[in-house]
């Protein structure tokens, strides 16, 4: 299974960047393989609009089948639902404690957005 951890850094000891759409970039964890790949967002980072969108179709693109943020807008999270991966939200920490407590379950699938557009 793959999962895209929204992150300030670009491995497993870098801290959870709370912004989905405008995330500095996304970790893919690949739990079966354990591999993972640093996928840059900087694109996204100063969007005028459709940042959330566009961040959702990057992480479609790795495959990824679930995420791991701080917060996520209604047309991410819309746009994520639609490609069936599920947003998992975390309060903060960092990336490796982030997907570990998504390995032992500790973490329920959000069932919304959390956050207005553009925030």
């Amino acid at each position: 299974m793959k999962i895209a951890i929204s992150c300030q850094g670009n491995d497993l000891n870098g801290d959870i960047d709370p912004r989905f759409g405008r995330a500095k970039g996304f970790l893919v964890c690949d739990t079966d393989a354990d591999t993972q790949e640093y996928i840059d967002n900087t694109q996204n980072l100063n969007a005028a609009q459709g940042a959330g969108i566009q961040s959702a179709q990057n992480v479609a693109a790795t495959g990824a089948t679930a995420v791991i943020t701080g917060h996520v807008g209604p047309k991410a999270f819309t746009a994520l639902d639609k490609g069936a991966i599920k947003v998992y939200l975390v309060g903060g920490g960092t990336v490796a404690e982030a997907l570990a407590s998504f390995k032992e379950g500790k973490l329920e699938a959000a069932a919304d957005a959390d956050k207005p557009g553009h925030w």
